[in-house]
């Protein structure tokens, strides 16, 4: 057959070469060792989380090695695309904070970079394929595929197209030219030139040396709508955008074969392969892979309601992708996270299972060494999108709130009683009136009432705003002993039988009617910040209540 001629017939409106396409996007100039990585999502309407997990590392893969990593939607399977579901995923992935050198947004000289508008580049290529003998137009119907598989599973060998079940893999020129005539659809495939029963030694950089059958089917790589498949498409893309790493999902070491037959049927170098696993959760003591349709963890977005800081996600996902992250960060508490060496060997091949206790204690960890106008800062902004209530409070009550952020903060070991901002309310509500109900305060059960009586009605006048620490826990001390306590904790164990209690006692006799708390941070700033009027206030409001 004179496959020049079939290749004009195929794509009479294609009149580009690939020569053409090389010196449109030619060689990236970077220095020896520079990382070429990319993000190639489909616009399925969110961002998974377990994507956002492999994008940071492609992101600090190519970071790392003073690289390129830039952003590609792959749009090209039309029934999974979303409605605006590239720019979902564009905010989504902004809003976390990941800044791409290349994307759609941002533009650069490998453009564009969603996949539907490079079909003229698709079809050169496949085009080249035609005329290379490696390539054809399938005419079968979808009920011609079903009984070709329905013969295959009746004869139990594998299923596909394939071989002998290849109906139209040597069709005639003119047979072909016929069809095309009477206005039948095609797609276009492959010629595979490999049987299943041979192998394919590769490198992952993630599971190490592996041996996989070939692919012997002869796979889609145009489609009737003229669009390729992700097979076609991001061979030709990684080829043309000079992509060296692919790092990306588990999901595909399938088809990686088949793959690897495009580049060779193209005479491309293909790039490294890192195959990662997907984050798993445990379900009755079994693993199974994060799911949008059980876990609502699952999209990113449900970070971002809950409010978890982008660096506490950043860390959490660090230490799922790396074995070692944790062991450095504690040597290196203080460090910026872009200081750790992130090694692609050190990814599990087995996969990380998701924790939301663990990403909640490394939250208040990271939380905890933000300054108070900083927590005051990112709450705020994320109020004003998620809880108009709270945005209203810090509104009218800034210099307050940062005061009160800042009690047990910028110090040594700083309190960590805040995940993400949503807990933020229910933590601090005993710092606003509004939210403060005498009626529902409960004191521990141990403490008489008319004890709990006499401590509130002394307490308010003992109270001096101008007191040192020392001095206000004096005073504390002072009052402990004038009503039966002890004013040390350690007279009070060594004769427990002499007293009705401690000083600590009495302390959290003010602590529990101030906050409704038994444990708050510092109980003397609070009474400051309160004020002298305040705690009187509701020291009498309790006392009604008794």
């Amino acid at each position: 057959m004179d496959n020049e001629k079939l290749a004009n017939l195929l794509f009479p409106q294609i009149d580009k070469t690939p020569e053409y396409w090389e010196n449109k996007y030619p060689q990236r100039k970077l220095k020896y060792g520079a990382e070429v990585t990319r993000f190639a999502p489909s616009p399925t309407g969110f961002v998974h989380f377990g994507a956002l997990y492999t994008a940071l590392i492609n992101k600090k893969i190519a970071s790392e090695s003073s690289g390129i990593c830039f952003l590609r939607i792959e749009d090209t399977d039309k029934k999974r695309e979303v409605e605006n579901g590239a720019n979902f995923l564009i905010n989504g992935l902004q809003n976390f904070g990941l800044e791409f050198d290349e994307s759609p947004v941002t533009g650069g000289d490998y453009a564009p970079y969603v996949q539907s508008e490079r079909k003229e580049i698709y079809l050169t290529y496949a085009k080249e394929l035609v005329r290379k003998g490696l390539a054809y137009p399938c005419f079968c119907s979808h009920e011609e595929l079903d009984a070709i598989r329905q013969s295959q599973e009746q004869n139990k060998v594998n299923t596909g197209y394939y071989g002998k079940y290849a109906k139209c893999r040597n069709l005639t020129y003119e047979e072909i030219e016929q069809n095309i005539k009477e206005g039948k659809s095609f797609v276009l495939r492959f010629k595979c030139p490999y049987t299943a029963e041979q192998k394919i030694k590769t490198y992952d950089y993630v599971r190490g040396e592996r041996e996989i059958p070939q692919n012997e089917n002869d796979a889609v790589i145009i489609k009737s709508n003229g669009l390729p498949p992700y097979n076609l498409a991001h061979v030709v893309d990684d080829h043309l955008m000079h992509t060296t790493f692919v790092i990306r999902g588990d999901e595909w070491l399938s088809s990686l074969s088949e793959h690897l037959q495009l580049f060779e049927a193209f005479g491309f170098k293909p790039p490294k392969y890192a195959h990662i696993s997907p984050i798993q959760k445990l379900e009755n003591g079994n693993r199974r892979k994060i799911s949008k349709r059980k876990d609502p963890e699952a999209d990113v977005e449900y970070f971002f309601k809950k409010g978890y800081p982008v660096q506490s996600l950043t860390e959490y996902l660090m230490t799922l992708a790396n074995s070692n992250f944790e062991t450095w960060r504690l040597q290196n508490p203080t460090a910026n996270i872009n200081e750790f060496k992130f090694l692609i060997s050190n990814v599990s091949p087995s996969g990380s299972l998701f924790d939301i206790l663990k990403l909640n204690d490394i939250s208040k960890n990271v939380i905890s060494k933000f300054t108070a106008t900083d927590v005051y800062n990112l709450c705020y902004k994320w109020a004003l999108k998620y809880n108009p209530d709270l945005s209203a409070l810090l509104s009218n009550n800034k210099e307050y709130c940062i005061k009160m952020f800042n009690i047990d903060r910028e110090i040594a070991k700083p309190r960590k009683d805040i995940s993400h901002w949503e807990e933020v309310l229910p933590t601090y509500s005993y710092m606003f009136d509004e939210f403060y109900d005498a009626k529902k305060i409960v004191f521990p059960e141990q403490f008489d009432k008319q004890d709990i009586k006499v401590i509130l009605s002394k307490y308010g006048d003992i109270f001096n705003e101008n007191d040192e620490q020392s001095q206000w826990f004096e005073r504390i001390k002072e009052l402990s002993e004038s009503i039966g306590f002890a004013k040390e904790v350690k007279m009070f164990k060594q004769n427990p039988e002499q007293y009705k209690g401690h000083c600590g006692d009495v302390s959290t006799i003010i602590r529990v009617a101030l906050t409704g708390k038994t444990q708050t941070p510092n109980l003397y700033d609070i009474c400051l910040l309160l004020g002298k009027n305040r705690i009187k206030q509701r020291f009498l409001n309790v006392l009604k209540e008794i």
